[in-house]
Formats: C-alpha cells, sequence, structure tokens
C-alpha cells in the first residue's frame, strides 16, 4: 500500500519505518529541511533499539523516501497518518494547532478517496474536528477520519511496533476499516488482536490507557513512602502483590515517578478533558501532584542529609533519560533533581549512556558531563542514580568507594541489594526500603 506519515518525530518515524519493513511504500512529510535532508542521507534523528537497522534498509531498498512537500508526500496515498505534536497549551490542554494545519491543507489538495489517521495522541472529539476542518473544502464522499493510538514503549518500539499486542482502530465506515485491516493483517498473524471501534472511544483508550499505568505507578511510589516510615520493605510487598493474576508484575517497580513524552502530557489531559466536562477525575489530580513530589525525592534526601546549603558540595548523577534505552530526557526525574540541587549550590557531574547531548543543549556548562560512569564520580560527595541503565546494575562497587569523597549512593531505582550494600559498607538510601547508614570518612 501507499501511505504518507506526516510528521518525523518518534511516533511518525518508528510507523513509517515499520510499515515500510512489511512491503508497503512509505513517504515521510515533515517542515524541518535540515532534518529532512540528514533522513535522506540515511541519518536517523532519534535513538532507538533496532530501528536504525531498518531505516536504513528500507531507504536503500526505496521504501522510505522524505520530502517537504505536504502534496508531494500525499500523491497516490491511499492512508494519510498525523502523526503530529499535540503539546500541552499553558492550560495543560492538548494543543490541536499543528493537527488542524494539516488537516486544513490537506482539505485543499485531495482529490481522490483517502484514509486519514490521527496517529497522535488526541483528546477525545478530535477526530470531529479533523473530518470538520477537511468537510470545508471536500465532499466527504472523498475521506474517511480514523483514531488508530499507538502503544509504543521507547526503548522497545520497533517490536512493540512489529508485535503489538493489539492494534486499537477507531472508524466509521466499513470501506476505512476494509483498508486500515488490510495494512494491518501483517503485524497480527500470532493472533492479537485488532480491535474495532468508534473513533471516540479509539481516542478514549489510548488515554485511559496510559492514565491507568501512570495511576499503577504512582500507587506503587505511595506505598513505597508508606513502607518508609513503617519499617516494611516495599520489594516484598511489590513481589507479595505482584503474584495476583488481577493484579500483576508489570510497572510495580518504585522509584522516583514518572516521565516522558506521554504519561504526564496524558493524565494533564485527560484530566482537563474532564473538567471541560463539568467532571471533577479526582483520582488524575492526586496522581499528578504525588508523582511532581517524587520526582523531587532524591534530591530532597541529599538536601537534608548534606545541605541545605549545599555549596562546595558535588553530587554525581547516574541516568538523564526518562527510562533507559532511549535519549529522551522530556519531564525526566533528573532534570528535576539537577535543577533543584543546582538551586541549593551544588556541582552537578553526570553521566547516562545516550541522553547527553540532550542534557548538553538545555544546561550547557552548568551541569559537567562525564565520559563514563566511573569518571562522573570523582571527587563526588555522593551518587544518585534516576535511570536504570543495565550498565548500572553491576558496577565495580570497590572503583565507587575509591571514587567518591563519601560511600554515599541515593538510589532512585532501586539497584542494589540492601544486605550486600551493607556489607560493602555504603550509606545507601533507596525507595520504600530500609536505609543503611554507616559512618565513614
Amino acid at each position: 500500500m501507499k501511505i504518507t506519515i506526516v510528521g518525523t518525530g518518534y511516533v511518525g518515524l518508528v510507523s513509517g519505518t515499520c510499515f515500510a519493513e512489511t512491503g508497503n511504500s512509505v513517504t515521510c512529510v515533515d517542515i524541518d529541511e535540515a532534518k529532512v535532508e540528514k533522513m535522506k542521507n540515511g541519518i536517523i534523528p532519534i535513538y532507538e533499539p533496532g530501528l536504525e537497522v531498518i531505516f536504513s534498509r528500507n531507504i536503500e531498498q526505496g521504501r522510505l523516501t522524505f520530502t517537504t512537500d505536504l502534496k508531494e508526500g500525499i500523491e497516490n496515498s491511499e492512508i494519510i497518518f498525523l502523526a503530529l505534536p499535540t503539546p500541552p497549551g499553558a492550560d495543560g490542554a492538548a494543543d490541536l494547532k499543528y493537527v488542524l494545519k494539516v488537516a486544513d491543507d490537506l482539505s485543499k489538495m485531495i482529490t481522490d478517496y483517502k484514509v486519514i489517521v490521527d496517529k497522535s495522541t488526541v483528546p477525545v472529539g478530535t477526530g470531529d474536528k479533523v473530518h470538520n476542518m477537511l468537510k470545508q473544502n471536500l465532499d466527504e464522499s472523498l475521506f474517511d477520519v480514523v483514531s488508530n493510538p499507538e502503544f509504543l514503549r521507547e526503548g522497545a518500539a520497533v517490536v512493540d511496533f512489529m508485535k503489538p499486542e493489539r492494534v486499537v482502530i477507531g472508524v466509521s465506515t466499513d470501506r476505512a476499516k476494509e483498508k486500515m485491516q488490510r495494512l494491518y493483517e501483517p503485524f497480527v498473524r500470532q493472533g492479537n488482536p485488532i480491535i474495532f471501534m468508534d473513533v471516540r472511544s479509539a481516542e478514549m483508550t489510548k488515554y485511559a490507557a496510559n492514565a491507568f499505568l501512570a495511576t499503577k505507578i504512582t500507587f506503587m511510589n505511595e506505598v513505597a513512602n508508606l513502607c518508609e516510615k513503617l519499617g516494611a520493605d516495599v520489594d516484598n510487598v511489590r513481589r507479595g502483590i505482584g503474584t495476583d493474576s488481577r493484579i500483576g508484575k508489570r510497572f510495580l517497580f518504585p522509584g522516583v515517578g514518572y516521565g516522558g513524552s506521554c504519561f504526564p502530557k496524558d493524565v494533564q489531559a485527560l484530566y482537563n478533558t474532564a473538567k471541560e466536562n463539568d467532571y471533577e477525575f479526582s483520582i488524575l489530580k492526586s496522581v499528578m501532584t504525588v508523582n511532581s513530589s517524587q520526582k523531587l525525592k532524591i534530591a530532597d534526601r541529599l538536601i537534608q542529609d548534606i545541605g541545605p546549603d549545599l555549596t562546595g558540595k558535588k553530587i554525581a548523577i547516574w541516568g538523564l533519560a526518562f527510562k533507559p534505552n532511549t535519549d529522551d530526557i522530556r519531564e525526566a526525574p533528573a532534570l528535576y533533581t539537577i535543577d533543584k540541587l543546582l538551586k541549593h549550590g551544588a556541582t552537578i557531574k553526570a553521566y547516562d549512556p545516550e541522553a547527553m547531548s540532550n542534557i548538553k543543549d538545555i544546561y550547557g556548562d552548568s551541569v559537567e558531563l562525564a565520559p563514563d560512569m566511573y569518571t562522573a564520580l570523582a571527587g563526588c560527595d555522593a551518587l544518585a542514580i534516576m535511570t536504570e541503565w543495565n550498565v548500572f546494575r553491576t558496577p565495580d562497587f570497590e572503583i565507587i568507594k575509591d571514587k567518591l569523597n563519601s560511600h554515599a549512593i541515593y538510589d532512585g531505582r532501586n539497584l542494589y541489594d540492601i544486605l550486600t550494600m551493607e556489607k560493602l559498607g555504603f550509606n545507601y538510601i533507596s525507595i520504600g526500603r530500609k536505609e543503611i547508614r554507616i559512618l565513614n570518612d
């Protein structure tokens, strides 16, 4: 099939590349000329495991092309995906200006039947707005609007796209349903379902899924915080409840809160949608409040222990991305930690396997970026772990002891065994577990 992807951000680029991998002819459209030129030359603008290989292969084989010209990009296209930014506005509601602008442009270019697919995460009712924008200049027989939300995990997006647990598609006509069914058939051969529904329900499904997962994470963080006060161990609690099939084991690991491009934005947007419709979604308000404080938990403990004035103190940070296996730092807990520590006068040395160039763009020289994880420790008064990269899971603790001025680790991801850290002689502060406090020089 001939597919157009409008927008080459994370979702658009992964979607376009994976559609090309199954034999479709895909044209990606983006207004950023420099970005498009780089992609034409095989330079991928994001880090995502496994994507670069199939990106390069499909460019070489002519199935994946790029342009800045929307009219050229939709020529002979059967399905047009809108994978555009929907950033939160000042009030937290999703801003649809990019989606509606492209819909308006398409209404003046389309000459034969096309399926217009909202791939972006958009509020319930956006499909209707896109439909109304298109019909201003188009006969309704020339288009259908579909909702096809993505459920990709950064760091595992290629696998998630190629072997989805489910595909959710909101349609209003059999004509659009047939085209979407044909497009996705290669991805569901192992029996994973394509779930067809109405457009509004599909839009709501995406928000409900992300809000539920954010709530589950936040609930466990609240449990962990209470465990600290009661002398219980959240790891034991997690194992105890995770074996209940009604609860499940996933998203039960406590930490320093959720971040990224999806959960914070989508929880806020769903909360706003509820308010706009005279409903107070109280649980989501609590989720946002708790998550905001959880992101500062490690910074607050450091300030409590070695502050409040951190002038002359140097803190090492391992992990800057909001999660492992990505370079995405949007709403990352590490950013909130860095900001607060800098305000209290601390010097920051940091290391991340993939995200340091993005951090450099924000902080410039105010954060020292180390070439490796151990160099980041040299001369520091404490180590804060903010992202659970595999490389941090089994470090050489003797090197850590040698490099740090004090044997203090503040672990926001509970990477290490408490008894082991006690035997090794570390001051070890984690989330929802016993504190290890050992006096050392």
